[in-house]
């Protein structure tokens, strides 16, 4: 029994010398990162195809059991909204193809504007895409959430495919007010949708965005630990990424998650402790 945890990204200025090594080359720092969590978000892969000489990288960086999901490129989601995008796709495969089982899912993250109206293009090119990955689908319109039969139309498009939705629950961020920057800024960039918690496959995905105040984001998760460990009594296999608008103490948070989890699912196997940030001495 395992749940997989992670952030946003696995290399961030406030968590180096603190949480991380410092300095760490480019194909140290994955690994580092690894020994905090054991899953990432692949949003690196949504501004540009990586090479594969990178993508190889990254798995010497990792075990086979880590998880990352790697975000299809915003040329085929955002700018050609699936549909005339068979050459980016077929490179960005390609490109992935080193990374074996530790490509979790590949996740199609939608742009707002992807209504209802779209479910047929989602289908069709859900439909083409190889089944030997799994497929993860991230909707933003509101539609999705609010409207019964949208709803229930885009489940069964995910279900004849056996891909899940991907919550991304932003509704603890959006209670109060921002209060500093990095929450202002957030802020006007993040969706406001109601939070989503039914699980699709036996593999749920779930993105949780709290506050830079970690007292308040620990607070806005405890729904989430319930309905985590419930996943785990059904045999389920979850993967949790947490995010808070400046993430300084996004590594420390996600695995205060799965420890929060693991106190109501003893039988979860502990994350092992990670490595220290700077090199052990005698003195």
């Amino acid at each position: 029994m395992r749940l997989h945890v992670g952030c946003a990204m696995w290399t961030h200025a406030p968590w180096q010398g603190r949480l991380l090594p410092h300095p760490l080359s480019p194909g140290e720092r994955l690994r580092a990162y690894a020994t905090w969590c054991n899953a990432v978000e692949g949003n690196t892969t949504f501004y540009a195809t990586p090479s594969k000489s990178t993508v190889e990288s990254w798995a010497r960086q990792t075990s086979p059991d880590f998880r990352l999901v790697p975000k299809l490129p915003k040329s085929i989601t955002h700018e050609r909204r699936l549909t005339g995008a068979d050459e980016e796709l077929r490179t960005f495969l390609e490109a992935i193809e080193p990374l074996g089982p530790r490509a979790h899912a590949l996740w199609v993250q939608l742009p707002g504007s992807f209504a209802p109206d779209d479910l047929g293009v989602l289908a069709g090119f859900l439909r083409r895409l190889p089944r030997s990955y799994r497929c993860a689908v991230e909707v933003r319109h509101r539609a999705f959430f609010d409207d019964a039969r949208a709803e229930g139309l885009l489940e069964r498009v995910l279900g004849d495919v056996g891909a899940e939705w991907v919550p991304f629950d932003t509704t603890v961020f959006f209670q109060n007010p921002p209060v500093s920057d990095a929450e202002r800024e957030t802020w006007s960039r993040k969706p406001r949708v109601p939070r989503r918690t039914t699980a699709l496959t036996d593999r749920p995905i779930v993105r949780y965005l709290g506050r830079d105040d970690a007292r308040r984001t620990i607070e806005g998760w405890r729904d989430w630990v319930g309905t985590v460990a419930d996943w785990l009594r059904e045999g389920r296999s979850p993967t949790v990424f947490v995010h808070t608008p400046d993430n300084a103490d996004a590594l420390t948070l996600a695995r205060r998650f799965h420890d929060d989890v693991r106190a109501q699912v003893p039988g979860l196997d502990p994350l092992p402790d990670p490595a220290p940030a700077e090199p052990l001495t005698l003195f």
